[in-house]
Parts: structure tokens; C-alpha cells; sequence
């Protein structure tokens, strides 16, 4: 019969060594060696009775009957976890969510949304990576990542795009330099300090140059921090004004060690988003994203 001859597991190695590139890299992230995932597609193929893929000059693509079969493949595969899902046994899925996200989410929500995807998802494992938006977009492209929480422009519309909420900036500074400055200061004002905030290639930042250069002000007076947790113990410590997202410094402002003041200037809201391929993960990648989504707005 069909059941002892094709498994979950032939089927498994098939779409991973498509989606990886090579049977290493589908063996490492299935957690076995490479020769089982040889003998897993070698034994699918036989029980088909078809060739699905074909070795080239060392790179790997799929035959005719390769494209038509891992469509029906994924499809089976997600199958199996939505009969997993609807039996609420989700402590059976022990894969590994690849997962990138900003600096901002890791300094903010993503603790919470970490016991949120560990109270749905037992015993799935997370493999978290911390970089800029343009690098995360990057790896998301090269499939080197299940999902990015992460900001826009994306170079790429190929993508599913779950919109998260927004990031309010403000401007904040401690009780040393509150005085110096009217109650509503304006940005010429705030520019007569020093200007404290994040990478210099952040959407937030490339504002704040341009709105420098309009109305004249000295571009040398902004000081980057290639990290956000970097520009916090600098600002309270009164080495500037502070442009930094608003949620990054709520808790400091709540205590009184640091100050919101109103100006004539702030950057757009940052608008954060879920991204990963429908068309290739697994269902709990979208569940994460709407998990994410539950996490970020309940903060």
C-alpha cells in the first residue's frame, strides 16, 4: 500500500532540498546527515517511479515532473499539520522557526511574543537573528529565513506582508538638559545639542538629515548609534536630545530619569510587518505572524 512506501519524512527532504538549495543545507536544518536525505529522496523517487531532481554542475533543479509532484508534496505537508492543529497537539511539531527581526522589536515586544509562540508551539525551536531591516530583507529573500518582523521599503513584493502596527518617534532628554531648552523647543533649538539616535540607515534618521539640510542646521551635530540600546544610557546620562522610538523609552519616561518634550519635528511612524512565502513554509510560520501581530499591539 501506498502508506508504506512514500512517508512524511521523503516528502520533508524533498521540499527542504528544493527550498535549501543542497542536500547539506536541507540536512542541517532538518537535523540529519546528508546521506539520509539522499536516501529519503532516492526512495520517493522510486516509489513515484519518477526523477524529481537533477544534479547540474553541482547546483540542483527540479524536472517537470519535480515542479507538478512538490506542489502536491507541500500540500501534503500541510496537511499533516493541520490535522496536527485541529487534534490541538501542537506540542508535536518540533521544527525550527528561522526568525529575523529589528533591534527594536528585540528591545520591546519580542520577549512577549517569544512566551506567546512558547505557550502555542511547546517544543518549536527559535532561531533568532537581529539585524538592520535592509539585511533581514535581504536573508528573507535568499530563503535563509522562515519570517522577518521587520519595517518597510522591501525590495520585494513576492512576499506575504501581515501589517503589525506603527512605531511613534519622540524626542526625549534628562533633568540636566530639560532646562536648557524652552518648554516646546524647536528643531533649530534641539540642534543647538547634540543629537543622539540610531543607525545611520534607518528610514527615521535619513528624515532627520534631510530636514537638517532644508532649513540649514549642522548635519555634525547628530550622533549615530549603530545600536538602539547603545542611545538609551547615553541619553540619560545627558550627553544629548534623543530622537529614539517612543516605546524604546516609555518605561524611563514613566519613572521621570528622562523627558518627552514636544518640537516642531518628528520622523513618520515606523510601520512594522510579518513577511515570509506562503507558498513555501510551513502553517505555524503564519500563525506566528498573527501571534506577532497580538504582540506587539498588546504592549
Amino acid at each position: 500500500m501506498i502508506k508504506s512506501r512514500i512517508t512524511f519524512k521523503q516528502l520533508e527532504a524533498f521540499a527542504f532540498v528544493v527550498d535549501a538549495g543542497t542536500f547539506r543545507a536541507a540536512a542541517s536544518a532538518l537535523g540529519t546527515t546528508q546521506p539520509n536525505i539522499s536516501a529519503r529522496i532516492n526512495a520517493l523517487e522510486t516509489a513515484l517511479n519518477v526523477t524529481l531532481l537533477i544534479r547540474d554542475a553541482g547546483a540542483l533543479r527540479l524536472t517537470a515532473d519535480g515542479e507538478k509532484l512538490l506542489r502536491k508534496a507541500r500540500e501534503v505537508l500541510w496537511a499533516g499539520e493541520a490535522l496536527i492543529e485541529e487534534a490541538g497537539r501542537q506540542e508535536l511539531i518540533e521544527e525550527t522557526l528561522k526568525l529575523g527581526v529589528t533591534e527594536l522589536v528585540a528591545c520591546t515586544w519580542l520577549q512577549g511574543f517569544l512566551r506567546m509562540m512558547k505557550d502555542a508551539y511547546p517544543k518549536l525551536r527559535i532561531q533568532l537573528e537581529v539585524d538592520l531591516s535592509t539585511a533581514i530583507d535581504a536573508r528573507l529573500m535568499e530563503r535563509q529565513l522562515d519570517l522577518a518582523l521587520q519595517t518597510g521599503p522591501f525590495k520585494s513584493k513576492a512576499f506575504a506582508s501581515e501589517a503589525l502596527g506603527e512605531e511613534r518617534y519622540c524626542w526625549v532628554m534628562n533633568s540636566d538638559l530639560i532646562g536648557q531648552v524652552s518648554a516646546a523647543p524647536s528643531l533649530p533649538e534641539l540642534f543647538d545639542l547634540t543629537i543622539l539616535t540610531h543607525a545611520k540607515h534607518t528610514q527615521a534618521c535619513a528624515a532627520l538629515h534631510h530636514i537638517a539640510k532644508e532649513r540649514g542646521l549642522a548635519s555634525e551635530k547628530i550622533v549615530h548609534s549603530s545600536a538602539l540600546s547603545a542611545c538609551l544610557p547615553m541619553v540619560l546620562e545627558g550627553l544629548g536630545v534623543a530622537l529614539l522610538p517612543e516605546r524604546l523609552v516609555r518605561a524611563e519616561v514613566a519613572a521621570g530619569d528622562l523627558h518627552q518634550v514636544q518640537s516642531d519635528w518628528l520622523p513618520d511612524p515606523l510601520s512594522f510587518y510579518a513577511r515570509f512565502a506562503p507558498a513555501h513554509t510551513a502553517r505555524y510560520v503564519e500563525k506566528a505572524a498573527q501571534i506577532a501581530k497580538r504582540a506587539m499591539q498588546s504592549l
